[in-house]
């Protein structure tokens, strides 16, 4: 969560704004519980702040948007933003939202590719999501359900929205009956991958994740780069802040990618990863 804001403020200062000297950044977190965001969404309409930065959740976003149709929103997130209802379109907003948005969602079938690349003989993966991020959840399960019955695989759908429930899952999941394990894009998870790589070698279940994965010791990441789309985030901010409306700044759409891969995680799990998926990696870890 640190790198991802200094990310953001990195972005407001290329546009001239820095904390405590031109700029007071109000923070809100909801620590996971996505049912607290529209209470906090409010309290930010109530201070009449500037703008309201709701960088790497689809839920916060919503909750800003629901909160407030004349404050300026500036949103980061790997879902869909048409399809989730933030922006009429990519190009032309609208409206008081726009932001940034990268491919982490659509990456999803392709994590599942590399699990079945890494795993050939392996007839099930496990996905799993978070269960009180609803609209996400659903949305990736269908996406992630599409590819497997395309590669006539099955998918066991897990659910964990508490550091507790996501505890229970790796000791609870008959990881035999699996290939591995697929997480979906959710700030919740996405705040959690040093838990989640620590749980993946407690319980020998290799996981993949976003690209950040890796470094937290998870086995793979893939996906976009979350620091450059939330300085992506920071610099509209700070753009909107200088008098730009968010109705005139087109959806920026990061559409880079990187596989990393962690080979101390790998040996530790006794597991080969094999040159095809080595010779496409953008990060290697020793």
């Amino acid at each position: 969560m640190a790198a991802r804001v200094r990310a953001f403020e990195q972005g407001l200062g290329k546009t001239g704004f820095v904390e405590g000297r031109n700029l007071t950044i109000e923070y809100r977190w909801a620590e996971g519980r996505n049912d607290r965001l529209p209470a906090l969404a409010d309290d930010l309409v109530r201070r009449q702040v500037s703008v309201i930065a709701a960088p790497g959740s689809l839920a916060s976003a919503l909750a800003a948007k629901a909160a407030t149709a004349t404050i300026p929103i500036v949103f980061e997130t790997g879902a869909d933003p048409v399809a989730a209802g933030l922006v009429g379109s990519l190009s032309h907003p609208g409206g008081n939202v726009t932001g940034v948005t990268s491919l982490n969602a659509e990456v999803a079938p392709k994590r599942l590719e590399l699990m079945h690349e890494l795993f050939p003989a392996a007839a099930a993966f496990a996905f799993l999501v978070n269960p009180t991020n609803p609209r996400n959840a659903e949305a990736s399960i269908k996406d992630l359900q599409a590819a497997a019955q395309t590669r006539q695989l099955r998918l066991h759908i897990l659910q964990a929205g508490t550091e507790r429930e996501l505890e229970g899952v790796f000791a609870t999941t008959d990881w035999r009956a699996v290939g591995g394990l697929v997480i979906a894009n959710e700030t919740f998870f996405a705040n959690r991958g040093d838990l989640i790589a620590a749980l993946s070698l407690r319980h020998a279940v290799p996981v993949v994740h976003q690209r950040e994965f890796a470094a937290a010791g998870g086995l793979l990441g893939y996906g976009g780069n979350v620091a450059h789309s939330h300085e992506q985030a920071g610099l509209y901010a700070g753009r909107i802040l200088k008098g730009e409306k968010p109705a005139d700044l087109p959806v920026v759409r990061i559409t880079q990618v990187q596989l990393a891969i962690n080979l101390k995680t790998a040996r530790l799990l006794g597991i080969s990863i094999p040159p095809s998926i080595l010779l496409r990696a953008d990060e290697v870890l020793e």
